[in-house]
């Protein structure tokens, strides 16, 4: 028997599949998704490689599979897989790879994540015996007797559990043990991110009759077994969420599974916490890159079991090995998290539609917001729009206010607070009502300049600026992480007239703290969650201690539910605005309406002050009016005058390379060929000529870019796919990549 066999590589040469003995003593260990150690080319180590096909001859003269492990895919997956590799030009082992076990993916089988263990103690007698001895004080030791009490009513306890909670000892237990009470052995521990949580239960809400509706037409599709896009579209605070809760208790009462994807970390515990206090903890899995290695492999397993019938998690979560699928569930459809930035260069969303046709189940997207795509999508009748159109819970929208900020500086006020926002924050701290402090940049200052000669301090391994972070006393680059001391003197010109300039939330954070030195603040933003559990325990802070003001990134901005949060500052609304991306106005109108939204959600009249620039701005006059139809009305009509997506597909191939000579001709030689081909398979496509991309320099590497405005087919992919294998450019120092619909365009 033959194995067509796929090396686990992200070496572009080598995406094509490898012709494979299986020897006899492992032909009932071998198949179709096994991963198996193969010796290849002239290297003396084994590589790793994936089964795709199993054959019963071939004409070439093949090697022996050395070995084969446990863990294997599906075929849906391996299908899956190829569909990837295709549409976003990427390998097939990368695509599988994502597929897999976390920590069963190191080469050679080496390093791999295995079973935890620990010492358990179990009784060696039955109970009725352990309680005659204590009653007729066979047994004194009021420790061990402890010892035993606790074992009665919890058989099989982990050792460290069982001192801990009876505060014994070891040694003790090991008397126990002697005297032939206890029995202890070893035995697998489950590493469980949920094992300490304890939430009160709740039950289902009632349904709005706009909540009902949605409902009743997802669990029509649920029950036909039939494949659908629904569009959940409702105003921030509509009660989305008690939605997805109750249709997945349906699904679980037919015997099925429901996977739940949000696009940011820090939203995943309270989605959790929501899920477990309806469904507690036992049916619920989590899969994000904040756990360990190993709690994402028990997480895995216990999916793979079919113990989880409920798999929350970020993008990735979307290829855990869930049993009998009934739904889909993205919550904040519109967020870029979705997208990945790396190779394979997939959309969860995408993919979800591909698992769901498959299963012949329905997906259900939902927003406050929705991308400009789904949303057009929905208009075509491509998607089914459902919508909720009033907050839950009788809540009402919040007020809100636009400051323009070249008015206050005309009035004498440089801080970054506006006179509304002050006296807004004072009355908020006077009531005794949390504030949330809005401003999408993080660190002290955005650059440092000298203002004799203009010197900007920049990263010697990117053409960016470094930001200046005040509490490390640090100026460091937020693209390769290049940390250097900060300067008080030009390296130029030696001038001491060294300028801060542009703000973040470090400098935020330590003006409002100078403006009200009695309130209580947290941060939340990227250089406050590194630690494990740190989004958590920042939100449960801030929910839990009556902290008074929340400041934070956009972290802060989605999903969250904070029952007495009043006032919402957004601090500087044009952050996101200034950038090369036709998405800007989007993601601005986004930003905008979901920190509104986290203002006024428990029948409390919420806040919203918004500070710009740019107050005559479209995205900034139609968020004020939290009017997304509106605003909506106008992109699209913009998007079609421009042809940008829906209306055509952008396809960004990125150059990279340490030789800036050589990724220009490597540039040229890809836009050569492209061009060629597209005008003879007479494909209708723009094809930009070669430029350096707007960040020129990353990591040391120099960056161009080819940018594509087509409608994306098969005859395309297969041009492009064939341009990036080209053994000229994959034999070049040159990086290469394709990227369909990037988030990011810079």
């Amino acid at each position: 028997m033959i194995a067509e066999v796929i090396v686990n590589t992200n070496v572009k040469s080598l995406n094509k599949i490898f012709d494979y003995n299986i020897p006899k003593e492992l032909e009932n260990k071998v198949a179709i998704g096994s991963i198996v150690l193969i010796p290849f080319g002239r290297n003396k180590k084994l590589e790793e490689g994936f089964v795709t096909n199993i054959k019963e001859s071939t004409s070439f003269e093949v090697k022996d599979i050395a070995g084969v492990e446990q863990a294997s895919l599906s075929e849906e997956k391996i299908a899956l897989a190829k569909w990837m590799s295709k549409k976003y030009f990427s390998n097939v082992a990368e695509c599988m790879k994502l597929m897999l076990k976390p920590g069963t993916t190191s080469k050679n089988f080496a390093n791999r994540i295995t079973e935890k263990q620990a010492t358990f103690a179990k009784l060696s007698i039955p109970k009725e015996e352990i309680l005659s001895y204590i009653q007729n004080k066979k047994i004194k030791s009021e420790k061990q007797i402890s010892i035993l009490n606790f074992l009665i009513s919890n058989d099989n306890s982990q050792v460290t559990e069982i001192i801990e909670k009876t505060n014994t000892s070891r040694a003790i237990i090991k008397t126990l043990e002697k005297n032939g009470f206890v029995t202890l052995y070893k035995g697998q521990i489950k590493r469980n991110p949920l094992v300490n949580k304890e939430i009160n239960r709740t039950t289902n809400l009632k349904f709005t009759e706009e909540q009902e509706y949605a409902y009743n037409k997802v669990l029509s599709a649920i029950e036909n077994k039939e494949y659908k896009e629904f569009l959940l579209y409702g105003v921030t605070g509509s009660g989305k969420t008690e939605v997805y809760l109750q249709l997945i208790e349906e699904v679980i009462k037919k015997g099925e599974s429901a996977i739940v994807l949000v696009p940011e970390i820090s939203l995943t515990p309270q989605m959790i916490n929501r899920f477990i206090s309806r469904f507690g903890k036992d049916i619920i899995s989590v899969l994000h890159s904040k756990l360990s290695v190993g709690e994402r492999h028990d997480s895995w397993e216990k999916i793979e079991n079919g113990e989880a019938k409920i798999v929350i998690g970020a993008r990735s979560a979307i290829f855990a090995p869930v049993q009998n699928l009934g739904i889909i569930i993205i919550d904040e459809e519109h967020d870029s998290s979705y997208k990945s930035e790396m190779s394979p260069r997939y959309n969860a969303k995408e993919v979800a539609s591909q698992i769901a046709k498959y299963n012949n189940i329905p997906v259900l997207l939902g927003s406050a917001t929705p991308d400009i795509s789904t949303f057009y999508n929905a208009k075509m009748s491509k998607i089914e729009l459902l919508r909720l159109t009033k907050r839950a819970n009788n809540s009402n929208m919040p007020n809100i206010k636009i400051i323009d900020l070249r008015k206050e500086l005309a009035n004498g006020n440089r801080s970054m607070i506006s006179v509304d926002l002050y006296k807004k924050i004072l009355e908020n701290l006077k009531n005794k009502k949390q504030t949330i402090l809005f401003l999408n940049r993080r660190g002290f200052s955005t650059f440092i300049m000298c203002r004799d000669c203009g010197f900007v301090a920049k990263c010697p391994n990117c053409n960016i600026s470094l930001t200046y972070h005040k509490k490390e006393e640090k100026l460091k680059c937020h693209y390769c992480g290049h940390e250097e001391n900060v300067m008080s003197i030009c390296p130029v010109c030696g001038s001491k007239k060294i300028k801060y300039f542009g703000t973040g939330t470090q400098k935020l954070e330590l003006e409002i703290n100078k403006l009200f030195p009695k309130a209580t603040t947290i941060r939340m933003d990227i250089d406050t969650v590194t630690k494990k559990n740190s989004h958590e325990e920042i939100l449960r802070k801030f929910n839990e201690e009556g902290i008074d003001i929340l400041i934070g990134t956009q972290m802060i901005v989605k999903g969250h539910h904070f029952p007495k949060v009043t006032l919402v500052g957004v601090v500087s609304a044009d952050g996101s605005l200034n950038i090369d991306d036709y998405r800007a106005s989007e993601r601005t109108f986004d930003l905008l309406v979901q920190v509104a939204g986290r203002a006024g959600r428990e029948g409390l009249q919420g806040n919203v002050i918004i500070q710009t620039y740019n107050p005559e701005n479209y995205s900034i006059e139609y968020a004020k009016k939290q009017n997304y139809e509106e605003f909506y009305n106008v992109e699209i009509k913009l998007r079609k005058q421009l042809r940008y997506p829906p209306f055509c597909d952008i396809i960004m191939l990125g150059m990279s390379g340490e030789q800036e000579k050589n990724v220009c001709d490597i540039s040229n030689k890809i836009y050569d060929k492209l061009s060629a081909q597209i005008k003879e398979n007479n494909i209708q496509a723009n094809i930009l000529k070669p430029l350096p991309a707007p960040i020129d320099k990353i990591k040391n590497r120099y960056r161009w870019r080819i940018i594509i405005k087509t409608n994306l087919n098969d005859k395309l992919i297969e041009i492009i796919n064939n341009c990036l294998y080209d053994e000229e450019i994959t034999k070049s120092n040159v990086r290469v990549i394709a990227d369909t619909n990037p988030t990011n365009m810079l």
